[in-house]
Order: structure tokens, then sequence, then C-alpha cells
């Protein structure tokens, strides 16, 4: 067994040559995760030939490899990439082109296994009598409408080859934004405690304004671990007067509630902030009495900085990371293509 720590900043590298590779054989594509992409074809291919250059390109050049699936509506499309991957016989490629492709693979995927249908919707369609994703596709859209959710009706007309989801519903907006992490080391000073927060703060700000929303209600909180003698959580719901989206004016708010979330002689083993209620920034209401505090000017710059020379770079000084709260990582690999150091010598 190789133990590993998170390597996020190889990962992300990774990901972007990877989804750089496929984006050569389509001028449209959505990026979905940092693992999976949408490709839209039109007309007529050779899709075999072009999932194994695919695969052979992106394990040429990145070493990772990857499963390709094609269908005829983007459901379908995530059932044969699940099919290329996890079923025998497709070898890392599979495709859905008609009602008999679709059959074959369907009949064995568990219902867990369809795109949108999570572990509690699929035990209350078992409820029905329902065993797997074909049968999920041959029920009346209408009635599993009734049944859940339009989601679901165009969930069941998707597997039967209607397209329902456009890019724009693949890729939802996060209805509550969490930034949480547990402690390197136990944290019992309250300065500590607050730069962890407000470095939280900082994520949850730029997570905001990269969704275009702003943060109503925010949660705050901090705990020992629920294996100590006596498990200790505070939490604190703070509502801004004007939504917002200001890395400041959300770190301000999180000192603020400092002096009720510090406990003295707790040895806190984690803490967060979470928006919980989120407004989109284009559709606010105003007030005529509160005004807002946000600096949209600042924070376009602080973002561009960032997104120049590396999350991080700029940051609040009420965040500024110590050892004690620092994320552990005692076994993290080499980041092989992002350092300089790390690069890999060959003696000749």
């Amino acid at each position: 067994m190789v133990v590993r720590s998170s390597n996020y900043e190889l990962y992300a590298d990774l990901s972007d040559r990877m989804m750089n590779i496929i984006g050569r054989y389509c001028s449209n594509q959505h990026v979905y995760s940092i693992d999976e992409s949408f490709l839209h074809f039109t007309g007529q291919v050779n899709w075999h030939e072009l999932g194994r250059e695919i695969r052979q390109s992106v394990w040429q050049e990145v070493k990772l490899p990857v499963g390709v699936g094609f269908g005829i509506t983007p459901t379908l499309a995530k059932a044969a990439n699940h099919a290329a991957k996890k079923l025998d016989g497709y070898e890392g490629i599979a495709v859905i082109k008609d009602a008999n492709d679709a059959i074959s693979i369907l009949k064995q995927m568990k219902l867990s296994d369809v795109w949108g249908i999570g572990s509690k919707l699929s035990k209350k369609l078992e409820l029905l009598g329902l065993q797997n994703a074909y049968d999920l596709a041959q029920q009346a859209p209408r009635q599993m409408r009734r049944f859940h959710s339009i989601v679901l009706e165009k969930t069941v007309r998707e597997l039967n080859g209607e397209v329902c989801f456009s890019w724009e519903d693949v890729k939802q907006d996060k209805r509550e934004i969490f930034s949480t992490r547990s402690f390197g080391k136990r944290i019992t000073d309250k300065y500590s405690l607050k730069t962890a927060l407000n470095a939280h703060a900082d994520i949850v700000g730029r997570k905001l304004r990269k969704q275009g929303a702003l943060v109503k209600k925010l949660m705050i909180f901090a705990h020992n671990s629920p294996y100590d003698t006596q498990f200790i959580k505070r939490s604190f719901l703070y509502e801004f007067a004007m939504p917002t989206s200001d890395t400041i004016v959300i770190a301000n708010a999180v000192s603020s509630t400092l002096e009720k979330l510090f406990i003295p002689n707790v040895q806190f083993f984690k803490c967060g902030i979470g928006a919980i209620e989120l407004h989109t920034a284009s559709f606010t209401q105003l007030s005529l009495l509160d005004k807002s505090l946000d600096k949209p000017a600042v924070m376009q710059v602080y973002d561009q900085i960032n997104s120049r020379y590396g999350i991080g770079t700029t940051f609040t000084a009420s965040s500024s990371m110590t050892e004690k709260w620092r994320m552990r990582r005692d076994f993290l690999s080499p980041q092989y293509t992002t350092r300089w150091a790390h690069i890999p010598q060959i003696s000749c």
C-alpha cells in the first residue's frame, strides 16, 4: 500500500492539460468537473475510432487512463461512460447510438448509477418496484414528474433518446457554498482560530464571485473532535444587511463572531463557514436604507492577481496561514508539472 496526501496542485494541472487535449476534438466543449468533460458533436462520426484516438492522446501526453462514452443525450453519454469504465467488454469505450445499445447498457446499471439519481431517490424508486436503469426508462415521464420532480421527468426522457438537458442544466449553480477543513494540529488560541476562519472566508468569497452570487446568511462554526471525551460545537448564523460577495466584508463578519465562538481550553479540531442563503448578483433586491459595503473593483483586481499568479498570492492579513492549522500533507507526492524543483532528473 502507498499512502499519499492530497496533491491539489498536481490534480488541477493534470486536469487542465487533459481538458485541453479533449477540447482539440470538438469546438463545443463543456468542462463538467475536474475529471469530466462533455463534447457536443453534429453529424456522423466513427465513434469507436474517435474514442480510441481520444484515449490514446490523453494517455500519451498526460499518462491518465480515461473512459469515453458517446450517447445521443447527455444522460445516455454518462451511461455510456459508466459502461466504458465499469462494465465488462467495453475496454474504455462505449457508444449508445440507438435503442438497442441503450437497452443493453441500462439493464446492467443500478438506479443509483444513473446521472442525477442519488441514493435516497434510488431507494424511493425501488419501492415502486424498479430494479435498474432500464426499468426507470420504461416509466411514464409525466408520472415521474408527479412522483418526484421535473428533473426526474427529463432524466426519463433522456434515457429514451430525447434531449432535455442543456449545458446550463448540466452545470447548475450551487445553492450553498461551504469551506471547511480539519486542522493539522489542534487549536487552543483565539488568534489561530480567527486566521483559519478568515481563510475560509477568502475561499467562500472567491467561489461566490466566480458563480456570480451574493450571500445573505452565513453560518460560522468550530468544534473539537467527535472522539473527544466531550464533543463541543459552537455555530452562529450571521445575516448581512445587504447580500455580499466581498471577501473583506465576509471576513469582518467572521471576526465579529469570534468572541462567541471561541471557548478557552477547548482543543478545536475543525472549523468552517457556509454561505447558506445565496442571491444572484444580477437580480438582487436593493435597500433604500442600507448601503452595500462591497468594493467590486478591488475584488476584481484581487481575483485577477490570484488567477494570474496562483491562488493565495494575495490574501487578507487576517487569514495568514500558521503551522498550527495548516493542512497536514506529510505524504505529499512531488508536484512534477508545476514546480521546477520537482521535475524528474535523468543522469545519462
